[in-house]
């Protein structure tokens, strides 16, 4: 299955979440679209599952394919297995992109990855799935500093996570650690997407 790349406020809406974070794409009409829109549906179990599957995958505008590989990735690893699924996908090098600022939309942020205006540890990384590690700098490429796209975003910040670091004068900022399950996607039930997974 192809990456999702039609308008996302069809898909807020849709899901009722927003894909963006910021709730824009609901201001206006914050029901499904179509003339059946606004009647709710009761939903299965299975239906809550697949739905907050499809609200995560969305927001980090992955594959069914890579989002699974993913799953599966995070579950090699000790602790809770949906939220270290979760951190892990926080930490893919086109979030943090968006995270510290670079990038007003996470796809703004994968192309930006994949033009190879990034830098991680000085060394061009152009794969947006790329896994940052606590520790690693990110950058911009020298030639990319005055991009239009870049510049707009960083204007527009108001604020950055904490577990990301960024100089605007250097161009530089660093994945500082892990986040903490309770600093990011707080609307999202983990444990739904493991039992979508594990049924």
């Amino acid at each position: 299955m192809a990456r999702y790349t039609g308008p996302s406020w069809k898909i807020s809406r849709r899901l009722r979440y927003s894909v963006l974070e910021n709730g824009k794409e609901l201001k206006k009409r914050p029901y499904a679209p179509g003339q059946h829109g606004q009647r709710r549906k009761k939903l299965s179990e299975y239906g809550m599952q697949l739905q907050e599957k499809q609200k995560v995958r969305f927001t980090y505008g992955m594959t069914e394919k890579q989002f699974e590989k993913f799953f599966v990735q995070s579950g090699k690893t000790k602790g809770k297995h949906g939220e270290n699924f979760l951190i892990l996908l926080e930490s893919r090098l086109d979030n943090i992109v968006y995270r510290m600022g670079l990038a007003s939309t996470r796809r703004q942020a994968r192309q930006l990855v994949t033009h190879g205006h990034i830098l991680v540890d000085g060394k061009k990384i152009d794969i947006p799935s790329y896994i940052v590690k606590p520790g690693q700098k990110i950058g911009v490429k020298e030639s990319s500093r005055k991009l239009a796209i870049i510049k707009d975003a960083l204007a527009a910040l108001a604020f950055r996570k904490e577990y990301v670091s960024f100089d605007e004068d250097k161009m530089e900022g660093e994945y500082l650690r892990l986040p903490e399950r309770n600093e990011f996607m707080q609307e999202i039930n983990e444990t739904l997407i493991v039992e979508y997974y594990n049924r």
